[in-house]
């Protein structure tokens, strides 16, 4: 019989072999394991997501152990073995004796890191001895941002808000859902702004009072600004572009709107229609490439949450750093604009389009809008003003843009970062 607990740590000794040596996205490494026991799954998401938070810190720390680590293909799950048990000791609180017996046990499973068993057991001994001195003398800002981040982010922010939000990608993030308009039922969750709710310890989600009724969804409190920013949709068309997974679909129809949700992707807009059919509400879904969708009719209102780097979501993806690279962020800037174009294509005269990334690099918000702008002269910029986003007005930029970042509402659990512009079309 296994030890309690090891078929977490091998599902996620081998998420992270699947997210540091593949990029693959840590939801989608985690689909891959094998099937476990509630408990264990919820394990495995906590060993392989905080060594993903804390993934500069734990190499750091190793580094002082092992000056020059094994070379992967002759070591085997070795590094994994190593992070996610050093994780174990000191972040998660597990006992040494635990998280050492269980590494040493994967080891012995594995045909190349058994070789490496010594060192992977003198390591963790040392890391349980000595590693929360050597820890708590990290700077963990600067060693959990990967240099490519820290320095686009030092330079459009400054060094104060770049650790800020460095900073708030290192704490678990809490659980935001939204409701039609009734409180959501849930004894923990508390009132955030508008129709948002937090929970800061949430269970699974399908097991909460009232998901499976439809009475609300999960979507981060940034998020909800954007589709804010059309104002009074009730009755009115709305065009809904990139729309799934769907939480600014059904925020729209709550309100009233008439929604229109494109989205090219038919995996994705099959869990879109999911999620509407258990909320039941209603929109007209069309899979299309937003680009080569052109509708009998233009729309008063668009809205365009364009695909982008996601840097907004680190909290909630703490694999994003180490996946991915400066080169992606250009990739989507240059889709971005090709989608703004077709947005503007879609909104009628004297209408409004937003347009929004989750995104905290320049090339894929601000820099965008200045571009449209000036290419597309029709439009004009629509200034936010704090009224509309529940009165903090830290949430709006210098130029009358939404720009959220992670360290904003820092003593609530932060949100994502998110940028927004609202456009009119001139009459």
């Amino acid at each position: 019989m296994s030890a309690p607990g090891l078929p977490a740590r091998a599902a996620a000794q081998k998420v992270l072999s699947e997210v540091l040596r593949r990029r693959c996205p840590l939801d989608a490494a985690l689909a891959k394991s094998a099937a476990l026991e509630v408990r264990d799954a919820g394990f495995a998401r906590a060993i392989a997501g905080e060594t993903l938070r804390r993934l500069g810190q734990l190499e750091a720390l190793i580094r002082t152990y092992v000056p020059k680590p094994p070379a992967r293909n002759r070591a085997g799950s070795t590094p994994e073995i190593l992070l996610a048990a050093s994780c174990e000791l000191l972040f998660l609180g597990v006992a040494a004796h635990a998280a050492v017996d269980a590494a040493n046990r994967l080891a012995q499973a594995d045909e190349k890191a058994v070789h490496f068993k010594p060192l992977i057991n003198a390591v963790l001994r040392r890391v349980a001895r000595e590693g929360k001195n050597l820890v708590a003398a990290q700077d963990a800002a600067r060693l959990n941002t990967p240099d490519w981040l820290w320095q686009r982010w030092f330079e459009t922010y400054g060094e104060k808000t770049t650790r800020a939000i460095a900073s708030a990608h290192l704490g678990t993030p809490p659980l935001d859902i939204v409701t039609k308009g009734e409180p959501p039922g849930v004894p923990e969750a508390s009132p955030l702004f508008g129709r948002v709710w937090r929970l800061d310890d949430p269970a699974r989600v399908d097991v909460l009072p009232g998901y499976a009724d439809g009475g609300w969804w999960v979507q981060d409190a940034a998020a909800t600004l954007s589709a804010s920013l059309l104002g009074d949709v009730r009755g009115k068309a709305v065009i809904d572009l990139c729309a799934a997974p769907g939480g600014k679909t059904a925020q729209l129809a709550a309100a009233g709107a008439q929604v229109t949700a494109v989205e090219r992707d038919a995996t994705r807009m099959e869990r879109l229609r999911a999620n509407l059919r258990r909320l039941r509400l209603d929109a007209e879904l069309v899979v299309e490439d937003a680009r080569d969708f052109h509708p009998k009719n233009s729309a008063p209102l668009v809205l365009l949450d364009a695909p982008c780097s996601a840097t907004g979501t680190i909290r909630r993806h703490p694999e994003l750093p180490w996946i991915k690279n400066a080169g992606d962020v250009t990739l989507c800037a240059q889709a971005a604009g090709e989608l703004l174009d077709a947005a503007a294509d879609l909104t009628a005269e004297g209408g409004l389009l937003v347009f929004a990334v989750c995104s905290l690099e320049r090339e894929e918000g601000h820099e965008q809008v200045e571009s449209f702008l000036r290419r597309r002269p029709e439009f004009s910029r629509v200034a936010v003003v704090p009224h509309e986003v529940f009165g903090l007005a830290e949430l709006i930029d210098a130029d009358g843009d939404l720009r959220t970042l992670p360290c904003h509402l820092a003593e609530r659990g932060g949100m994502d970062g998110f940028y927004a512009a609202r456009l009119r079309r001139r009459s």
